[in-house]
C-alpha cells in the first residue's frame, strides 16, 4: 500500500449551466518531493467551498485508489485523467473499497487515519469531468473512493507506505455501506450491524436506523 500522490487545490468560482459555482474539486499534484502537513480538517494548501456537504472532522480526507483510473480510462476515453481528478487529496494504491473496513486505521508518514465513509458524489463532479452523468455513473460503479477522519496530524508525501494499525472488529467495509446505500436495502442483518457502527458517521447511522424502521414497519 503506497501514497502515490497528494493532491490540493484551494476553492475557485467556474459557470455550469449558466451560472457561477464555487467548488474546491479541481485538485492538483503537489510536488514528489514535497512533504503536506495534514490537520485535523484538511491538507495545508487544500480547501472546501460548501462546509454544510464537504469536509468536517469526518471526511478531512479523501481517498481514492490509482487502480480504478484503468477503469476510467476504459469507460471515458477522450478525458485525460490526471491524478486528483476526481477531487481525491491522497491517490493510493494497494487498498480497495471491498479491502478496507469502515473504522480501520492507518499511518502514513507521521499522519494516523481512521476510514470512516465512502464518498457519495454531488453535481460538481460532473463540474470537473464536465459531463452530468458523471454523478450517477462514478456511483453505479462502486468505485467511491473513501474518507478519513485525522487522528494525528503530521506531514505526508509521495512515496509513502501506508502501514495498518489495526482492524474494525465489526468487518463492515466501505464497499458495504454503499452496496447497503445503493442496492441493498432489503439486507436487515447487514443494515442492523451498520446502524451499531460507531466509526460511521452519525448522518449515515441515522439514515441507515430509519430504513431498517420501515423494514420493521
Amino acid at each position: 500500500m503506497k501514497l502515490i500522490s497528494v493532491n490540493v487545490g484551494l476553492p475557485r468560482e467556474v459557470t455550469w449551466k449558466g451560472k457561477t459555482v464555487r467548488t474546491g474539486i479541481f485538485k492538483e499534484p503537489v510536488p514528489a518531493s514535497a512533504r503536506v502537513m495534514v490537520r485535523s480538517l484538511n491538507l495545508d494548501g487544500d480547501g472546501q467551498a460548501d462546509l454544510l456537504v464537504h469536509g468536517g472532522l469526518d471526511k478531512a480526507i479523501y481517498v481514492y485508489p490509482f487502480e480504478h483510473y484503468d477503469y476510467w480510462r476504459a469507460e471515458l476515453p477522450d478525458t485525460d485523467l490526471t491524478l486528483g481528478i476526481f477531487g481525491e487529496n491522497l491517490t493510493i494504491t494497494g487498498l480497495r473499497e471491498d479491502e478496507v473496513n469502515i473504522g480501520d486505521r492507518f499511518q502514513i508518514g507521521t499522519v494516523k487515519l481512521m476510514v470512516t465513509q465512502p464518498r457519495l458524489p454531488c453535481y460538481k463532479l460532473g463540474i470537473r469531468f464536465g459531463r452530468p452523468d458523471m454523478v450517477k455513473r462514478f456511483l453505479a460503479s462502486r468505485r467511491t473512493g473513501f474518507y478519513f477522519s485525522v487522528l494525528q496530524e503530521g506531514e505526508v508525501g509521495t512515496g509513502d507506505t501506508l502501514e495498518l494499525v489495526s482492524r474494525d472488529n465489526n468487518k463492515i467495509t466501505v464497499a458495504d455501506i454503499t452496496q447497503l446505500y445503493v442496492r441493498e436495502k432489503n439486507n436487515p442483518e447487514l443494515l442492523h450491524r451498520a446502524t451499531q457502527l460507531e466509526a460511521l458517521p452519525k448522518s449515515w447511522r441515522d439514515y441507515f436506523q430509519e430504513q431498517s424502521r420501515r423494514q420493521d414497519g
